[in-house]
Order: structure tokens, then C-alpha cells, then sequence
């Protein structure tokens, strides 16, 4: 079974492969250019909060982060529905398109041992594919650390480090095998397997929230809460009686004289008043040390829905074999 799944399959695992090491090669080189970059150019105690290291964040998130990143942040849709439609597609639709299942089938390995060992090997390649892309990312954020926080929870971040991508790439591999067994053509199955990856990840990203109850905190220096990482759920205001409110009195704090009042700087200059006026702010947050937390939760949800996939991919393999 080894050998035969290596032959049928690997194009798939060279291409992967190929793709992992381009990717390493890539965040090996941005992680090496900015270190250097720190290390040559970048004055004493920079990167860092600091006013003095404002130009030095600047170069370093624009010139080594960013461009990588925006090659990253297509991974959460991209990478599970490329897994979904080029490793669990034709797993099955192929056989059926070309009925050479008949054959494979009627050897002295039996169609259910065919059919849980592929899936479980093929399964096993596309987790171990992931949690190694998983483990370069996250080898590679700490080196801007320091210019960009802590962004685990953020949701593009969330989803390619940990073990949630392992989780998503094998939910997309048998979600692509169970649409080539419904559909029975190769190029459907894949169509299908794409569209619903690009349905389920945005749903998810938008539920994560509801994985815990949101912290409320009340302060004035809202913003220093996510120094630290987090996500921001939401906000309201607090008047001096202690009252949640959404929006403080209409004619509370007006902007100065000459300033525009839809402008960002009389926005500041109408929280500051508001403050000073005894108002607070209430945030609704996720701190950051429910990363972990939020990790084996998603996962857990995934690991559910490729688990009845796989028992019904396997069921209707079975019972439909001709």
C-alpha cells in the first residue's frame, strides 16, 4: 500500500514538498535580512515602542515583514483548498472517473482496508505538512516581535501557527476526498471542495470569538491591553456613574475651534476630554493567554466535522463501489 500510494500520488507530495522548501527558503532569508538589518542599523533598544524607533519599525515591518506576510495571508483559504482539491479530490473521483476502482478493489486487499489506509496515510502527510509549515512560521514571527506584537489571536496569524493549520488542511483533505466520492468527477469534486473551503474558513474566522466569554476591563488606556496581544471584541463607553452607554451625550466635549469635527485628530481630542470628564472605557477582549485555549477549540471542531466526513466518505465508498 505504500508503494502503491506513493505512485498515485506523487506528484502531490513533490509538488508540496517543493513548495514547503520555497517557503522555508523564504521566511529563512526575511527572518536573516532583518536580523541583520537590527543588528547593523538599528539604534540601541530598537525595534521597540520607543519614539526614536519609529523609522527603523517602519523599514522593518515594509521592507521584511509585510511582503511575507501578504504571501501567508492567503494560506488560511488558499492552503486548505489547495489540500482539499488537489490531495482529497481525486483520491476517489479519479478512481471512479476511470474505473480503475473496480480493479483496485477486487485485489486481495480488501476495499475497506484500500480505502482507511489511503485515507490515513495521505492524511497523515497532510498533517505532518502542515505542522511543519506551522513550525516555520512560528520560528519566523518572533524576529519582528518587537516592531509588531504579539498577534497570535489575530485571526490571518491564528491560523497558520499552532497546530489549528494541521487541523484545517486535514478537515480540507477529507472534505475533498468525501465530494469525490458524492460527485464521481474529478474537476466537480474539486469545485465543490474549493467553494465550501472558502465558506467554512471565513465562518469560522467570524465565530472564534464565541469560543470563550470576551474579558470586560474598564480604563482609561485601553489601548496598552493589547501591547501585550489579544483580540478586541468590543467597546462601549462608561459614564462617571459607573453606566454602560454606547455613546457619550451628544453635546459632550465639542471639538475646539477651527478643528474639523470628523477628523481623526477631533476624535482624540474628544476622548481625552471625555476622560478627563470622569467617562471610561469598557473593552470586551480575548487576552492573549487564551491562545492555546482557542487553538485545540478550533481544532477540536475540525477534527469533529473530518471525522464524520471520513465515516461518510468511507460508508457511501462501500456501498456505492460500482
Amino acid at each position: 500500500m505504500l508503494w502503491l500510494t506513493w505512485r498515485q500520488h506523487r506528484a502531490q507530495i513533490l509538488v508540496t514538498c517543493g513548495l514547503l522548501l520555497a517557503l522555508g527558503v523564504l521566511l529563512l532569508v526575511s527572518g536573516l535580512r532583518a536580523t541583520a538589518y537590527i543588528a547593523d542599523q538599528a539604534p540601541p533598544g530598537c525595534p521597540g515602542p520607543a519614539a526614536a524607533c519609529s523609522g527603523v519599525n517602519s523599514t522593518i515591518y515594509d521592507d521584511y515583514y509585510y511582503p511575507v506576510f501578504m504571501v501567508f495571508g492567503l494560506l488560511p483559504i488558499a492552503g486548505s483548498a489547495l489540500v482539499g482539491a488537489f490531495w482529497g479530490a481525486p483520491l476517489l473521483a479519479a478512481e471512479f472517473e476511470r474505473g480503475t476502482g473496480a480493479l483496485a478493489w477486487t485485489q486481495s486487499v480488501s476495499p475497506r482496508r484500500w480505502l482507511v489506509t489511503k485515507l490515513c496515510l495521505l492524511g497523515g502527510m497532510v498533517v505532518a505538512a502542515a505542522l511543519l509549515l506551522s513550525a516555520m512560521i512560528g520560528a519566523w514571527l518572533p524576529v519582528f516581535r518587537d516592531v509588531i506584537g504579539d498577534r497570535s489571536l489575530e485571526p490571518g496569524t491564528f491560523t497558520m501557527i499552532g497546530v489549528v493549520p494541521a487541523a484545517w488542511w486535514l478537515f480540507a483533505f477529507v472534505l475533498g476526498a468525501a465530494a469525490g466520492t458524492f460527485f464521481r468527477r474529478t474537476l466537480a469534486a474539486m469545485a465543490v471542495t474549493v467553494a465550501l473551503v472558502a465558506l467554512a474558513v471565513p465562518s469560522v474566522f467570524f465565530s472564534r470569538d464565541s469560543y470563550a466569554e470576551p474579558v470586560r476591563t474598564v480604563t482609561t488606556g485601553w489601548m496598552a491591553l493589547y501591547q501585550g496581544g489579544g483580540t478586541l471584541v468590543a467597546e462601549a463607553w462608561v459614564d462617571p456613574s459607573g453606566r454602560e452607554i454606547t455613546e457619550p451625550p451628544a453635546g459632550a466635549c465639542p471639538p475646539p475651534p477651527g478643528v474639523d469635527a470628523r477628523s481623526e485628530r477631533a476624535r482624540l481630542l474628544k476622548d481625552e476630554c471625555l476622560i478627563d470628564e470622569g467617562y471610561r472605557k469598557a473593552v470586551y477582549h480575548h487576552p492573549i493567554d487564551r491562545f492555546w485555549r482557542f487553538q485545540w477549540t478550533e481544532t477540536g471542531i475540525l477534527l469533529a466535522g473530518a471525522l464524520v466526513l471520513g465515516g461518510l466518505t468511507v460508508t457511501r465508498t462501500l456501498r456505492h463501489r460500482r
